[in-house]
C-alpha cells in the first residue's frame, strides 16, 4: 500500500491536501449522518479537484485492484460513501465549480462538489431554483443528491433529483471519461443511462460533471395550511383528500404524535402555541404549502377539504405564519437529536397504505419497547421513521425493529428507500425487494461497467 500512496503522489503531487493518509482525514471518512459504523479504515483520502485527477486516481486503482469510495459531503443516511477496509476515499466537495449557468434554457452545468443551496442562490437572480429539497440542501452536494436520487419536501411537486439531470459527466473504473445525457428538452437516442447512473451510488462510475434542470421560481406568493387531526389515520385522510381534490401542494407533511412531542421539547409550548394557535389539540399534524398562480385559492380548497375530513384547521394569514408552520416540520431531526443518537430510515409505501405503515411502525415500536418518531411526505407515502439511542453503535434492538419495518414496507407494496439509497444499511434487504433475476441484472450492470469491482464494492448490490 506504500507503494500505491507512492504512485498517486507522483501522479498527483505531494500537496499533503490532495492525498492525506493522517489519522484525523482517515478517521473523518469513516462516518456519514447514517449512524452506521464504517466497515474499515481507508489506505488515504485523495481531495481531487479536477476530472484530470479523478481520472488518474482511478487508473492507479485499477492498476494495483484498489477499491474507491467516492464521497461528497458526508451527508449520507444508509453507509453509502463511507470508507472500506484498504480503500481510497475519493473526495469530490473541492469540485465545487458552477461551471455555467444558462437561464434561457433553464440549465446549469455544475461540478459534484457544489452545494444544493448554493446553485439554488446562484440561479435565483435569474428567477430559477434547482427543484430538489432534501432536508440537507445547505450543506449536500449537487453529486451526492444524483447518486443517491435524493427528495425532499418539494419532490410531491417537483420530482426527485432523476427529473432534474439532463447529462453527466462521469470518469469509468478504468480511468475512462464519459458524457452521457444531452442539453435538449427532448432525446431519445440510445439508452439512457443518465437516469440509470442517478441512484447508483457510486457503484457504476464517479460524477465529475452534472447539466441539471433549473425550474422558475413560483410567482406570486406561498400559502400554507395546517391542520390538527386526532390520529395518522384521520391525517392520512385529510392528506388523500388534498391530493385528489386540490392543486398538487408543493409541500404536504405529516407528523405523528411521538414526533409533535419531542418538537415541543425542543420548541418550546409558547412557540407551538404561536405557530399552530393555543387551542390546537391532536395527535397528527399535517402540513400543506402551495406555491405559484392560483395558490391562495387551493390553499383556501385545501383547508375545505381538511375541515370536511375531520381536522382543525389553520390558514396562515401571510407568508411569516406559513414560514412559522413550516419551522415546526423543519424543527424534527434536531428535536429527535437532542435525546441522543439517530439512526433516520426511509421506506416509502403506496398513498393508500400511508396510515397503515404508520400502525405498523408504532406496533413494532411497542414489541420492541422503543418509541419510533416518524414524519412522512405524505404526498408521495414516504415516511422517515427515527431510531434515537444512547452510545455510537445501534443497539440490536433497533436493527431487530428495523428488520421488521423494511419488511412491513415491502408487505404494503412499498420499497426499502424512498430517497436515502441502500449503501451498506440496507444491501442485506435488496433481494427482499426485488428478487434474484432482478438482482442478477443489476449485478450484471456492475460487472460491466466495473470488471474489478472496484467501485463503492459492498454497497447496493452486497
Amino acid at each position: 500500500m506504500s507503494a500505491f500512496v507512492d504512485h498517486l503522489r507522483a501522479e498527483l503531487g505531494t500537496d499533503r491536501d490532495i492525498v492525506r493518509d493522517d489519522d484525523d482525514a482517515l478517521q473523518a471518512a469513516r462516518v456519514d449522518k447514517s449512524g452506521l459504523p464504517a466497515p474499515g479504515v481507508p489506505v488515504c483520502v485523495v481531495g481531487a479537484l479536477t476530472p484530470e485527477q479523478v481520472q488518474i486516481v482511478m487508473r492507479a486503482c485499477s492498476l494495483y485492484r484498489v477499491p474507491v469510495v467516492p464521497r461528497g459531503a458526508g451527508t449520507g443516511l444508509a453507509g453509502g460513501a463511507t470508507a472500506i477496509d484498504g480503500s481510497v476515499v475519493l473526495d469530490l466537495s473541492g469540485m465545487r465549480r458552477i461551471v455555467r449557468l444558462d437561464p434561457d434554457n433553464e440549465l446549469a452545468v455544475v461540478e459534484p462538489g457544489v452545494l444544493n443551496a448554493d446553485l439554488s442562490a446562484a440561479a435565483a437572480p435569474f428567477g430559477l431554483r434547482f427543484a430538489p429539497d432534501p432536508a440537507s440542501a445547505a450543506i449536500a452536494t449537487v453529486g451526492g443528491n444524483i447518486a443517491t436520487n435524493a427528495g425532499g419536501l418539494r419532490c410531491v411537486k417537483y420530482g426527485v433529483t432523476r427529473e432534474a439531470v439532463l447529462a453527466l459527466d462521469v470518469v469509468l473504473a478504468d480511468g475512462r471519461r464519459i458524457s452521457t445525457g444531452r442539453t435538449t428538452v427532448k432525446g431519445v437516442a440510445g439508452l439512457d443511462l443518465t437516469a440509470l447512473l442517478v441512484g447508483s451510488e457510486g457503484t457504476l462510475g464517479v460524477i465529475v460533471g452534472a447539466t441539471v434542470r433549473l425550474v422558475p421560481v413560483p410567482r406570486g406568493s406561498v400559502h400554507t395550511v395546517a391542520a390538527a387531526f386526532p390520529d395518522v389515520t384521520a391525517a392520512a385522510a385529510g392528506a388523500s383528500a388534498v391530493t385528489s381534490t386540490v392543486e398538487r401542494p408543493a409541500l404536504l407533511e405529516l407528523l405523528d404524535a411521538a414526533s409533535l412531542e419531542r418538537i415541543g421539547a425542543l420548541l418550546g409550548a409558547s412557540v407551538m402555541a404561536d405557530a399552530m394557535g393555543a387551542s390546537w389539540s391532536g395527535d397528527a399534524f399535517l402540513l400543506a404549502q402551495f406555491d405559484g398562480p392560483g395558490a391562495e385559492e387551493a390553499a383556501a380548497a385545501a383547508a375545505r377539504a381538511l375541515g370536511l375530513a375531520g381536522g382543525e384547521v389553520r390558514l396562515a394569514p401571510d407568508a411569516d405564519a406559513g414560514e412559522r408552520l413550516v419551522a415546526i416540520r423543519r424543527a424534527f431531526h434536531p428535536a429527535m437529536e437532542q435525546f441522543g443518537s439517530v439512526l433516520i430510515e426511509d421506506v416509502c409505501v403506496p398513498r393508500s397504505r400511508l396510515a397503515d405503515m404508520f400502525h405498523a411502525i408504532e406496533a413494532i415500536g411497542a414489541r420492541h419497547g422503543i418509541v419510533i418518531p416518524t414524519v412522512a411526505h405524505a404526498g408521495d407515502g414516504n415516511l422517515h421513521p427515527n431510531f434515537v439511542f444512547e452510545g455510537s453503535e445501534v443497539p440490536e434492538e433497533v436493527w431487530l425493529a428495523a428488520d421488521e419495518m423494511f419488511r412491513a414496507a415491502l408487505e404494503l407494496g412499498g420499497t426499502l428507500t424512498g430517497e436515502h439509497g441502500v449503501g451498506t444499511l440496507k444491501a442485506r434487504w435488496l433481494r427482499d425487494e426485488i428478487g434474484d433475476d432482478l438482482l442478477a441484472l443489476q449485478r450484471g450492470i456492475k460487472e460491466l461497467f466495473d470488471p474489478l469491482r472496484i467501485l463503492n464494492p459492498g454497497r447496493v448490490f452486497g
